[in-house]
């Protein structure tokens, strides 16, 4: 049987602002093509990344209409040509550029894999994006077990799921965050430290006996600290100013790698790695997911609900 097309409401924005411009409208979905599948999308894991685009603060510009969301959940409806390993029914997460807070979204095979059993669809639809870019950070420096770290929002949705990757590997890792957050932290191996103040100095008191790679969540102020206390540029990563400004590295996520999701997946499963789920807000008040979204001092991530 042919597939056909189908209506669906999906999340854009015609201009670029704050979370007043999103909208929710109808939408044409295409049929899977070769090597595509169809999802009926069950939640979005929102990102930093989603409102940076939304306001034109991004280097990257999107001709609008753009649709918003960059991580799902879900489960197949509709398999395209030359798609093996899935089965209609089957629960899925993933990451493509764009449209994924959407009731039904197309992607590519390679953008997405199986849901474990053990992992329930609101922390799937967040791991994707956020794990991938932390697992592909971390993995950028040549990194020993007993080495020091900084990790800066370190309860956030990248900057969490690092900083137990971190642990998980044997590093010692010390995490700024909101005195709200410090006992999570502790309870996950990482040695919380407060962002206000003085954080050179708070850095060096932390570690007097050096710093072997920072990995940048939250902007200028962590990398201007570490270069305080003389952390060499290649060894500071950011994914949250411009790197060039510094000439420190920007190693985000690459390319979608499904062995990867599958790795961060069982972590999850096994414990590992704890993915707290900030908020949860229904499809129809993604303005208000956006808001909290962008308040910030996040533990782990916000994420729209749009089937259950």
């Amino acid at each position: 049987m042919e597939l056909a097309p189908i209506a669906a409401r999906v999340v854009a924005y015609h201009e670029n602002g704050g979370p007043e411009v999103l909208r929710i409208e109808q939408a044409e979905i295409a049929a899977p093509g070769p090597g595509e599948v169809r999802v009926r999308v069950a939640a979005c894991g929102l990102n930093p990344v989603d409102a940076k685009l939304r306001a034109g603060r991004s280097r990257i510009v999107l001709p609008p209409p753009v649709r918003v969301g960059r991580e799902f959940s879900g489960w197949v409806e509709a398999i395209g040509p030359g798609v093996d390993g899935l089965a209609l029914g089957h629960r899925v997460f993933g990451s493509i550029g764009q449209g994924c807070a959407a009731e039904h979204l197309v992607a590519p095979h390679g953008s997405l894999t199986r849901v474990p059993e053990g992992l329930d669809l609101e922390r799937a639809a967040g791991l994707s994006l956020a794990g991938q870019t932390a697992w592909d950070a971390l993995a950028s420096q040549p990194l020993q077990p007993g080495d020091t770290i900084v990790v800066s929002a370190a309860a956030g949705g990248v900057g969490g799921i690092l900083a137990q990757l971190a642990v998980a590997r044997g590093l010692r890792v010390i995490g700024t965050a909101s005195p709200a957050n410090h006992d999570w932290l502790r309870s996950r191996g990482v040695e919380p430290l407060d962002y206000a103040g003085d954080l050179a100095a708070a850095l060096a008191a932390a570690a007097p006996d050096g710093i072997d790679a920072v990995f940048d969540q939250a902007g200028p102020a962590t990398i201007e600290a570490a270069l305080a206390v003389g952390v060499p540029v290649d060894r500071i990563n950011t994914i949250a100013t411009d790197a060039s400004a510094y000439g420190v590295r920007a190693v985000g996520r690459g390319p979608v790698h499904p062995p990867t999701l599958d790795a961060l997946a069982a972590l999850v499963v096994d414990g590992t790695i704890d993915l707290p789920i900030e908020a949860r807000y229904p499809f129809d008040e993604v303005r208000a997911a956006f808001e909290h979204l962008e308040r910030g001092h996040l533990r782990g991530k916000v994420v729209l609900v749009i089937a259950a």
